[in-house]
């Protein structure tokens, strides 16, 4: 085999031929330790997923992402759009992590936690297993004529697949309208909400084509993680790896046979059998080294262990390992580079538990009217002002009033009534007229605390600018 041909596979993705159609994967079902072990940790956060939505924590949905309303509600804490600036700390939190575990344990977060994965490799594929059989019964299905069989298995699987993705687009709506909401919808049925009914199929058909149709596709074309991973990884970042330099001995890797002493032909333990490349369900070789399209799901480090089990040869040969540890036998260090991002991280950790410590559930502004004058009232000045009170507990405020704290003898008189109510979960706004005693206006600017009770309760604190005479020494 020429060079170009042996490295033709940096120019090209294993789900495109050479004619650049499709080119159908049917992976081997899976099966080992690790195998196991992302089930499990798939079967848990599949659930975390389904039922967080109707989670509530204090009357707070556990998640709720409400782009529309720009309403926010993360471990049962809700921000507003006054809080915008925590969720963009804990998005580059999240950024910041994943970078992290990127350097350090390669593509994990791929292969384990990935929504994507999860969903395509633990119930998609399991129920194509199921219904059409392994790898070779697939790819005869497949084959095959239509006739009363592959009707019959293609059908039911095209059914239950449908019905998945419109359970999935159900607890997508829920995470951004709020599961109150979608349950409501539920009741009234979809003639009393037609927009949202409309919605809710568009997104059934996104999921359906996505794990029907695109599958992989979506982590080698439309994820730009796998091109963000050439970047953050180095030869210390631990990787599921083929370790080539016991796999190809001096003359590479050859076919196993009985009572042949590999050694002694300088046969390394790759035995040939092509079985990782048969598993992995985004169709490469993971003997050609580190590639864009690895999910590092440990597929091929099952397959390999039991083949190599099976001719009682050493498991291990594809393992979780750094290039390092593979071509200089070195063992794992913490390098200086994931020393910066773990303090990076614990920096944002604290500032983001100290900003979450500091926010209040009430937060009021008042602001004095552009454009407007003081005004003499007796012995008094007076400035008009517009307030905003934004409410974000589950609770009710009937008798909201403010008070001026300095300077003192002030007063504050609400325009229309004597005092606010502002519903859970909302927002009032308003105008008002703050009045100073004269000999204790401070010039042109004076500086006005105020308090913000909801009747003999301290919700809030907040200070503006008064203006006043300017005077001249």
């Amino acid at each position: 085999m020429s060079t170009n041909e042996e490295e033709s596979f940096r120019d090209s993705i294993g789900t495109i031929d050479k004619e650049g159609k499709r080119a159908w994967i049917y992976p081997k079902k899976p099966a080992g330790k690790f195998y196991d072990k992302r089930k499990w940790v798939s079967y848990f956060l599949l659930i975390a997923l389904l039922v967080s939505p109707f989670i509530k924590i204090n009357g707070n949905q556990l998640f709720l992402f409400n782009v529309l309303e720009r309403k926010f509600s993360i471990f049962g804490f809700t921000f507003w759009p006054q809080d915008f600036y925590i969720v963009v700390i804990a998005m580059i939190i999240c950024i910041v992590f994943v970078a992290l575990f990127t350097v350090v344990f390669g593509r994990i977060f791929c292969g384990w936690i990935c929504p994507q994965t999860i969903f395509m490799e633990m119930v998609f594929r399991r129920i194509e297993y199921w219904i059409e059989g392994d790898r070779g019964a697939q790819i005869r299905l497949n084959k095959q004529e239509w006739n009363a069989e592959k009707i019959r298995k293609k059908v039911s699987k095209w059914i239950i697949f449908f019905i998945i993705s419109f359970i999935i687009a159900n607890v997508f709506l829920a995470y951004i309208l709020g599961s109150d909401q979608v349950l409501s919808m539920v009741k009234n049925g979809p003639l009393n909400n037609i927009s949202t009914f409309i919605a809710l199929l568009i997104f059934t058909g996104v999921f359906y084509f996505v794990f029907v149709w695109f599958r992989e596709q979506v982590c080698l074309i439309a994820c730009p993680y796998g091109r963000l991973q050439g970047v953050l990884l180095d030869e210390k970042s631990i990787i599921v790896a083929y370790d080539y330099v016991r796999g190809e001995g001096d003359n590479g890797r050859a076919k196993f046979k009985k009572n042949e002493s590999r050694p002694e032909k300088g046969y390394g333990d790759c035995i040939d059998c092509n079985q990782c490349v048969l598993v992995c369900p985004t169709g490469i070789d993971i003997r050609n080294g580190t590639q864009l399209e690895c999910v590092n799901c440990t597929a091929c480090i099952d397959v390999c262990d039991h083949m190599m089990e099976s001719v009682s040869l050493p498991k291990g040969l594809i393992r979780y390992a750094s290039e390092s540890e593979i071509a200089k036998k070195e063992k794992f260090k913490f390098t200086g580079r994931m020393k910066g991002y773990t303090a990076v991280l614990g920096i944002l950790i604290g500032v983001l538990a100290g900003l979450l410590f500091l926010r209040s559930d009430v937060e009021a502004k008042v602001l004095r009217l552009p454009g407007q004058l003081f005004e003499h009232k007796g012995d008094n000045i007076s400035n008009v002002y517009t307030y905003k009170i934004a409410n974000k507990t589950i609770k009710d405020f009937d008798n909201v009033t403010f008070k001026v704290v300095k300077p003192e003898d002030s007063k504050v008189i609400l325009v229309g009534n004597q005092s606010i109510k502002i519903p859970k979960e909302d927002m009032v706004q308003g105008t008002l007229f703050i009045e100073i005693p004269q000999r204790l206006v401070e010039g042109d600017k004076t500086e006005v605390q105020l308090e913000v009770y909801d009747g003999d309760q301290l919700i809030d604190h907040t200070k503006t600018n008064f203006l006043g005479p300017r005077t001249f020494n």
